[in-house]
């Protein structure tokens, strides 16, 4: 497959970063991290590497990007903050469940919850999910009173969690968290979703809100968590305030970054929020592991510097990503985009993990496996409907049905019929696109192995079975560039053993 034609990212106005011992110009970034976040484990075989934030931070630390803004230790939240949204008993069960106890609840009880083999329990659950949303909260609260023009907590974002029970690897969701303390002092504020997942437990927070605009651009099809039609526009009073932009699979930096551009340029006009959340997840580049899509560095990063240059107040968060490596360059060099600096590509070698990437490079090219099965067509009939669905809530909030005051009975009815219509001729066409795609989206071949004995929570069979790659004896694929980087360190063990002079 040829390579496709990279995007640009950096320009003129970016800088370059200025080595030790020079005064630097401190952004009014704060960066929040706490050293602990990382060191909790879902299961062996479980994707969900939170050690992914410790290399990504350690990333930031080696460029030097720390001196450009205020680093902030993630605080704890306590049940009470937590409990803004999510039920009282479902907050008791994650306060005080452990593994060992675990045991002896009636599967009722898991099942109540949705805990199981894409949301395990592991030692440490309730600190990992006071500690990833504390950044959120606390950072949000930094947004209300102006004391920073953006927050960053790559630990949050997990934009999956329900109100009483865990979804996607997801048990709080310091998204929701966030952007109800956001509301205290913003009238209106915008929720960007670029992992390659739909945020449905964020849309299904604020489905009937019309002071909370939700934007996801995310997989859809057979593909989890399965919803995030584009006529899922939201209900009541938040009608047309829920956009959803589903997208096939294998899509490729220029037609995303157009579409993107396209529709946040049109909520920023129609909608005018006062601060934004944007979610990162970065399992919408190419090679992730459960990822789909063929997003490049560049092409990722392009979407939240145009984000930035809304001049918003603006919080950014992770989400998604299963290939670690990738998942830790992508966030730093978003940081640096933040940051408005120009990184070199070259990995330094300050970097605890230098030898971990190979390339050691910060921006490597990725290499799409399949088609994008996004036609022009398509992509063009999503961006239509979304502009006009947009241009129906101008002067939000509270005013989207003022444009039918007056009209007559035989009007609005007609108005209907011409929505019922649309709806079903745009949803054929997306699962028509869908279906013809399935096939071509399965990444790895079933083993012929037998079937093998795992402990609870960590059956690759099961983990993620709605994630993309489903099969009864299907284990979570590794991507092209993991291969590779496999092959890189095995041979050079070779060529150490062989311990022959000349030989490097």
């Amino acid at each position: 497959m040829a390579s496709e034609r990279p995007i640009s990212l950096f320009d003129d106005d970016d800088q370059e970063i200025e080595p030790d011992g020079i005064d630097v110009v401190k952004r009014n970034v704060a960066y929040y991290f706490h050293p602990d976040v990382g060191h909790f484990h879902y299961g062996q075989l479980h994707p969900m590497k939170p050690q992914r934030l410790v290399v990504c931070n350690d990333l930031v630390v080696s460029y030097e990007m720390a001196k450009y803004m205020t680093i902030v230790e993630s605080p704890k939240l306590e049940a009470e903050d937590i409990a803004v949204f999510h039920s009282q008993d479902y907050v008791n069960f994650l306060q005080t469940v452990t593994p060992k106890l675990a045991l002896t609840m009636p599967d009722e009880v898991l099942r109540k919850f949705n805990i199981g083999e894409d949301c395990p329990l592991f030692a440490g659950i309730w600190d990992y999910c006071t500690l990833y949303s504390g950044g959120s909260v606390e950072g949000a609260r930094r947004l209300n009173h102006g004391m920073n023009d953006t927050v960053i907590n790559w630990p949050g974002g997990l934009h999956h969690a329900k109100r009483s029970e865990a979804s996607g690897f997801c048990y709080v969701n310091d998204i929701v968290l966030g952007i109800l303390e956001l509301l205290k002092y913003h009238k209106r504020v915008l929720y960007i979703d670029i992992d390659i997942h739909h945020g449905d437990g964020v849309q299904e927070a604020f489905n009937n809100s019309d002071r909370v605009m939700t934007v996801s651009f995310h997989r859809f099809g057979n593909y989890f968590p399965g919803s995030g039609s584009i006529m899922d526009k939201g209900v009541g009073p938040g009608k047309y305030f829920a956009i959803n932009v589903p997208l096939m699979a294998a899509i490729r930096d220029e037609p995303y970054v157009k579409l993107f551009e396209s529709i946040i340029s049109s909520v920023d006009e129609n909608f005018n929020p006062e601060a934004i959340v944007l979610q990162c997840g970065s399992d919408s580049l190419c090679e992730d592991r459960l990822g789909q899509f063929a997003l490049s560095f560049n092409g990722h990063a392009r979407a939240v510097k145009y984000v930035k240059s809304l001049g918003k107040p603006l919080m950014v968060l992770g989400g998604g990503g299963y290939t670690l490596r990738n998942v830790a360059r992508c966030w730093a060099l978003e940081t640096g985009v933040i940051l408005g600096l120009r990184m070199g590509d070259e990995i330094p070698g300050t970097s605890l993990y230098s030898h971990y990437f190979t390339p050691r490079l910060l921006r490597p090219n990725l290499l799409p496996k399949m088609a994008d099965a996004n036609s022009a067509a398509y992509l063009q009939s999503i961006e239509q409907e979304t502009l006009e669905c947009l241009r129906m809530i101008r002067g939000a909030p509270s005013v989207q049905m003022q444009n039918i005051v007056g009209i007559r009975l035989d009007e609005i009815e007609q108005i209907e019929e011409n929505e019922r219509e649309s709806q079903s001729t745009i949803e054929r066409e997306v699962y028509k696109v869908s279906e013809k795609m399935e096939e071509e989206c399965i990444v790895q071949e079933r083993s012929k192995s037998p079937a093998a004995a795992f402990p609870p929570g960590q059956d690759p069979r099961r983990i993620g079975q709605y994630w993309g790659y489903e099969g009864s004896e299907l284990a979570p694929p590794r991507s092209r560039s993991d291969i590779i980087e496999e092959e890189k360190y095995e041979d050079q063990d070779r060529r150490k053993n062989l311990n022959i002079p000349g030989i490097p």
